[in-house]
């Protein structure tokens, strides 16, 4: 973190103490950013942490901080998401590619153990139902077993990714649709991440591969739904590249 606009600042929390970016710090020093609507707040906090003079730039922050209208209209931001959601369809195929990462690591001489989502990630298994049975008491029941007869292969693989890796999680089958569990149990709303000995608070943000579920705005959750490559090149820790808000406020 370049911290080129001097927003770092420590926040103690019931004693402990978090590393932050400030907003307002930022405001003091470049002017008011009470124009810009909350999602495109949370995009300039990340912004600011994430700066490294490579992918995000004090020129994008400062890009970012205009009003919408005086904002270059042909530029792109790197956005680094903090988690990634993912549903069993798209999601099989990004662990399947880890669990071939690792295997040519170890035929490498590698330790395999060091290939690993680079931020939490949580597939939650809520497409491959079918329905067999309805209409009685023991749909439900009969339902998920045979869901869990038909996709044993790829739950089985499923449960061995969780504890394989770490940063991944797998909700299981019969437990609810994404936007729901995601709404109801994943969002954490604020994230930690502890980076050489120093915690950080930053706010809870997301790419998901199943596109219309992923948001959860009325959480102050920002998110939007992308493709596989998108979502893999995220888990890797990579920043996701998208168009400059300009004539449209993400609300």
């Amino acid at each position: 973190m370049l911290d080129s606009f001097k927003t770092k600042q420590t926040l103690t929390v019931d004693g402990e103490a978090f590393e932050i970016c400030s907003l307002e710090a930022f405001a003091k020093q470049n002017g008011s950013i009470a124009h810009l609507p909350f999602s495109q707040k949370v995009l300039l906090e990340n912004l600011l942490r994430n700066e490294d003079g490579r992918f995000v730039s004090a020129a994008d922050i400062r890009a970012l901080a205009l009003p919408r209208d005086k904002r270059p209209a042909d530029k792109e931001i790197a956005f680094t998401p903090a988690r990634v959601l993912m549903q069993d369809f798209t999601g099989v195929p990004a662990i399947v590619d880890l669990a071939a990462m690792r295997d040519a690591m170890q035929r490498l001489g590698g330790n395999p153990q060091r290939i690993n989502p680079l931020v939490p990630v949580d597939l939650v298994i809520d497409h491959s139902v079918m329905v067999d049975q309805f209409g009685t008491s023991t749909a439900f029941a009969f339902n998920t077993d045979m869901e869990y007869q038909r996709n044993r292969e790829r739950y089985s693989f499923l449960r061995w990714g969780q504890k394989a890796f770490k940063n991944f999680r797998v909700v299981p089958p019969g437990t609810g649709i994404c936007h729901q569990v995601n709404l109801e149990f994943l969002a954490p709303c604020v994230m930690t991440k502890t980076t050489d000995g120093k915690t950080w608070a930053f706010p809870d943000t997301l790419v998901g591969t199943d596109s219309h579920t992923t948001m959860i705005n009325g959480l102050g959750v920002v998110g939007w739904g992308v493709g596989g490559i998108e979502a893999e090149a995220a888990i890797s820790g990579n920043p996701f590249p998208c168009s400059f808000p300009t004539s449209l406020d993400l609300n």
